[in-house]
């Protein structure tokens, strides 16, 4: 906490002498983007939204970022999800921390895509990806919400207790198929076989557009703690619950999907 208290005060006066007024102007061309984020999912949120400005250039080339304290106030986040924030983003060669006396987190040229990652962005070009993540949402919400009305057998429930278990031990090379066996469970289980079909068909482009993005393990413990809760609504038969929290997972993958895509 000293060292944070320290470097924010180094911070601080940088700014008022050496960089107020760009900094200043920074801030106002950053206000369409910067927002505090929604509890349930503030790392994909806040994830989503530096990269946007990322991505949008509002930060050019160079450019530094806004103080960390500065950023988590904004966005109402920790400095620790913040920093995990950052740290995700120089491992994926978007931005670089310096330290030292004008130091901060700087944008720098983006990358050009592997031929894989490349081919996989051709692949989803022609993709809707709000009309993919919208359709997804409504029927994972539905299918979650009928599993809870309705409830389950008790071979069901050890159906999708099983399929929770295998998503939790998952090596994360094989979390993203583990996961979507786990959400094909729960949709089949909701006694709508269109349901199901639908969900299955909609999944695969959302494979398509996970496939293009980083696997993160920050949001892969997220994600497994927000599975854990919905499997225990539907087995408690709370509806409303289940749909909250399917919602909520489904704005995670969201936010990220916007995030790195769009």
């Amino acid at each position: 906490m000293e060292a944070d208290r320290i470097e924010d005060g180094i911070a601080d006066r940088i700014h008022a002498r050496d960089g107020g007024a760009e900094e200043e102007r920074t801030e106002d061309r950053l206000a369409p983007v910067l927002r505090p984020v929604r509890a349930g999912n503030g790392f994909e949120e806040a994830l989503e939204q530096i990269l946007q400005i990322v991505r949008l250039g509002l930060v050019p080339d160079g450019g530094r970022l806004p103080a960390e304290r500065e950023l988590a106030e904004r966005l109402q986040i920790s400095r620790v999800t913040l920093r995990e924030v950052l740290k995700v983003l120089q491992e994926q060669g978007l931005v670089v921390s310096r330290r030292g006396r004008y130091g901060g987190t700087f944008v720098c040229a983006r990358p050009e895509p592997a031929d894989g990652e490349d081919e996989l962005r051709r692949r989803v070009a022609g993709v809707d990806v709000e009309d993919t993540l919208r359709f997804r949402e409504v029927l994972e919400v539905g299918a979650a919400g009928l599993c809870a009305a309705h409830g389950l057998t008790g071979e069901q429930a050890e159906r999708l207790r099983a399929a929770l278990e295998a998503t939790g031990a998952a090596p994360p090379a094989e979390y993203r198929r583990l996961d979507t066996l786990l959400h094909l469970t729960l949709a089949e289980l909701s006694g709508s076989p269109s349901l199901a079909a639908q969900y299955a068909a909609v999944r695969a482009t959302v494979n398509d557009l996970l496939n293009c993005i980083p696997l993160l393990v920050r949001n892969l413990e997220h994600s497994q703690a927000q599975h854990t809760a919905l499997v225990e609504a539907v087995l408690d038969g709370d509806a409303d619950g289940a749909r909250e929290v399917m919602r909520e997972h489904c704005a995670g993958t969201a936010a990220l999907l916007r995030g790195f895509l769009s």
